[in-house]
């Protein structure tokens, strides 16, 4: 489906086509490029990445702990979720108190929120994982407020996004010959 520019649901489906990308290198990616903040933690130039091809125009949140002080200074701060906020964490007992990461928000179920991440990872670090991941966050815990981009108005369906759970990997045995 195409989705009108400008909305949340345009923003939603070219994050979801991102999912999966890795960066190369150390912290090298083309959201880093975009931003010319190539080799620093990236999960705010891909937020910045993705609104910009959505044709959606937002200060840089680069500087994640900047970024969300900015949208509380234009009055675009929330403590409740809307799809296509941006998600602003700050994950507890991980030595860095304050505002570190940021991700998309393309599902809400009460406290809980399904968001697409850059530079995330699967159990290892939240915050400089080398990758775009679909992820479920808690409010409360580590997503600590949103900051909410102008989008064009759209009451049409938004792209499905869900949590890909883990599969136990199954060892086969090698057939010996």
């Amino acid at each position: 489906m195409i989705y009108p520019k400008g909305t949340a649901a345009h923003a939603l489906e070219i994050a979801k086509a991102e999912i999966g990308t890795i960066e190369e290198g150390d912290n090298l990616t083309k959201y880093g490029e975009f931003t010319k903040a190539n080799g620093l933690p990236w999960c705010g130039s891909f937020c910045n990445w993705v609104l910009a091809q959505a044709g959606i125009k937002i200060h840089s949140v680069v500087s994640t702990a900047v970024g969300a002080h900015k949208f509380k200074e234009i009055s675009r701060w929330s403590e409740t979720p809307a799809i296509g906020d941006l998600a602003f964490m700050d994950f507890p007992h991980d030595g860095v108190d304050r505002i570190s990461h940021v991700g998309i928000v393309a599902g809400i179920d009460g406290k809980t929120i399904v968001t697409i991440e850059g530079n995330t990872s699967g159990s290892g670090d939240q915050r400089n994982g080398g990758m775009v991941m679909v992820k479920t966050r808690t409010i409360g815990k580590e997503v600590v407020g949103f900051g909410r981009p102008k989008y064009v108005p759209y009451k049409g369906e938004y792209p499905t996004v869900t949590v890909d759970v883990p599969k136990k990997s199954i060892l086969k045995k090698e057939k010996k010959k």
